[in-house]
Order: structure tokens, then sequence, then C-alpha cells
């Protein structure tokens, strides 16, 4: 059995062509015409891959390392073995990242698994339904009465498209993913396994039962979100729940009913959002952490990861803990009650040798 390799760089770049592309400083000149075919890993790179280093644990690693060239920063330029061509910049990942997308963009979209051009057989498209021209559609996908595709896109093995949802161009949905009572803009990617648009959780207890609320809202998806896998995100109840421009969310997320996600938010995995939350633009949600309906958090807000946000966060704050609170408050508290656990049996803290207990 033949191993792999799923991503094949789309061509080569000499040093000369990265710092032209990134604005990085060679250290000297008699590299330039050096051809770099691949980005790696500072232990596992060879004469012909181009790696970075930025952080000083790995120090061994760079003054092992076989790359053919390396980002770094003036203060760990004179450790790179003299092999290595130095490639000189204040921020090395990010440079790092703009040569990876050169060499590598289709992994920037998930493209077809069946690798196919336009509408499959053993795909399901109902008459009404309108694809412009170059969406590509993979086999077992149905695509619902009156729904609307645009021109790039790509629907994956099973996905399941509901009556009258619209989907913009350049999208990707991934395989066995279902949107229905959505509106999805251009460049958006939703990754397997994600359910968009279903009811929201609402029931009213009358009568000892649990009465189902109607879910009449949509989703509305804005361009260049990014959605990871078996996420969810409910439809709106009694308005619709909004995914900002440019936001970016995880695996594994919840989204309720009725929520609105400002633009460029980051969302990592595992995070559960009650109903009617409101995140202003830039806000970062750590992984695991759970926010109670009807919070309001503010731009630029960051909350650590497994915090429980019970209230409104401020703007440009950072808040963590359960319940969340400013960050330096509940590291003083967290602080506080490490020292009371090593309270020893005769009652004594570390900072009480008399005995007068805490």
């Amino acid at each position: 059995m033949t191993e792999p390799l799923f991503f094949k760089p789309a061509r080569s770049l000499t040093v000369r062509e990265i710092v032209q592309l990134t604005g990085v400083e060679p250290r000297d000149s008699s590299s330039l015409d050096r051809r770099i075919h691949n980005v790696a890993a500072l232990d596992s790179a060879g004469p012909n891959d181009l790696a970075f280093f930025d952080n000083a644990r790995y120090l061994d690693q760079l003054a092992a390392t076989r790359a053919g060239a390396c980002l770094t920063t003036e203060r760990f330029a004179k450790h790179v073995p003299s092999r290595t061509a130095v490639l000189l910049s204040p921020e090395p990942y990010p440079a790092f990242v703009a040569v990876s997308r050169e060499l590598f963009a289709e992994a920037l979209r998930p493209s077809s698994l069946f690798d196919a051009k336009g509408v499959t057989p053993g795909s399901f498209i109902h008459a009404s339904a309108r694809l412009e021209n170059g969406v590509t559609v993979d086999p077992g996908a149905v695509i619902g009465p009156r729904a609307e595709i645009g021109a790039g896109t790509t629907i994956g093995p099973n996905a399941v498209i509901g009556p009258q949802v619209r989907i913009g161009r350049d999208c990707s949905i991934g395989a066995g993913s279902t949107l229905i009572h959505a509106l999805v803009g251009d460049r958006v990617i939703i990754h397997p396994g994600c359910r968009i648009g279903q009811d929201g959780f609402g029931y009213l207890m009358q009568n000892g039962a649990h009465g189902k609320v109607p879910q009449v809202g949509r989703v509305i998806i804005q361009d260049d979100v990014e959605i990871g896998a078996g996420t969810t995100v409910d439809r709106g109840a009694i308005r619709d729940t909004i995914i900002g421009e440019g936001t970016k969310i995880d695996n594994l997320v919840q989204i309720g009913h009725n929520v609105s996600i400002g633009r460029h938010c980051v969302l990592v995995a595992q995070t559960g959002i009650a109903g009617s939350v409101t995140l202003e633009d830039y806000v970062v949600i750590g992984a695991r952490v759970g926010i109670n309906n009807h919070v309001r958090i503010g731009e630029a807000a960051q909350i650590a990861a497994t915090s429980n946000v019970n209230g409104d966060v401020p703007p440009g704050e950072r808040w963590g803990g359960t319940p969340a609170k400013p960050i330096k408050q509940w590291m003083r508290e967290m602080f506080l009650l490490e020292r009371l656990a090593r309270q020893d049996k005769s009652g004594t803290t570390p900072n009480d040798p008399a005995g007068n207990g805490a």
C-alpha cells in the first residue's frame, strides 16, 4: 500500500521569491537562488524545506535543524546552522503562513471529495432549484426546491440543502451537513457534519408538559465565515440568528436561537452559547466556555477557556472563571484559595507560624 501525500505544493519558491513575497530580510545573498519546495517543523525539515523559529524553548531543535531556510528574529539568528539560509523578520510566523498559503493554496478551502466537476450522478436536485455555472455537487447530496447556489460553490457528499436556502459564491459545504432556513454569504466554509438552521431549543411548561415554542426565524451567515465540523447553529425563534462577517468557529460549538455574533469573532471548540446572546465584533471565546442566555459580550472582549458567563462583559475586557469575572480578580481569588488549601492540620498557614489559623 502506498503512502499518499494529501497536499502537494502547487509550486516551488526560491529564497529570493520568499523575500519578495513576505518582505523579510535575508542574512546574506549567497542562498537567494536556493529553491524551497515545502514547509516543515524544525526537527523534520530537510534541505528543500522552510521552517520558522520564535520560541527559545526549542533552541536545541534550531541548532540541529537541516532546513533549507529558516524564518527567525535577529535575537535567534546566531543559533541557526550555517547550512540554513537565515530570513529575518520581527514576526516569523506570519511570514511562514504567507509562504504556506502560496505553496498550498488548495488547503485553504475544501474541494470535492469525489474529485468532481459539476453535478454528479447520484445527487438529487429539485427541478426548481437554481444553480449558477461552476457549482459542484458530490454524490448523495440533496438540494431542495427553490434553493439557490452561487458559482464556484462545492456541495459535499450527502449534504442536504433545504428549500429556499441561499448559498453564495465560492463556498464549501462539508459532507453530511444540513442547511435549512439559512442565508449564506460568499466564501463561507462549513465543515462536515454541521447542522445549520434546525429548531432552537424552546419550550413552555404548561399543564405539566413542555409545549413547543415555534421557531420562525432564520440563520444568516455573512461573508468569509468558517464553521468547524460538528457545530450546530439553531435558527431564530422570533428574530434571526446571525453570524457576522469573517467570524471563525471551531468544531463542536453550539449556538442557540436568536444569537447575534459580530464580525471577526473567534469561538473555540465545545463552546455553548444559549439563546439571545449578543457577541459584538472581535470577541474571542476560549474552549468549553458556557454563556447564559441574554448576555452581551462587548467588542474585543476575551473569555478564558472553561469559563461560565452569566452576566454582561464590558468591551475590551478579559474575563474568566465560574462565574466569569475580570481576569485579575479571578486570578487573585484563585491564589487566595490555593493558599488556604495549603493550610496544615494544626490550622496554620505558611505565613502564620504561630498557629493562629487563617
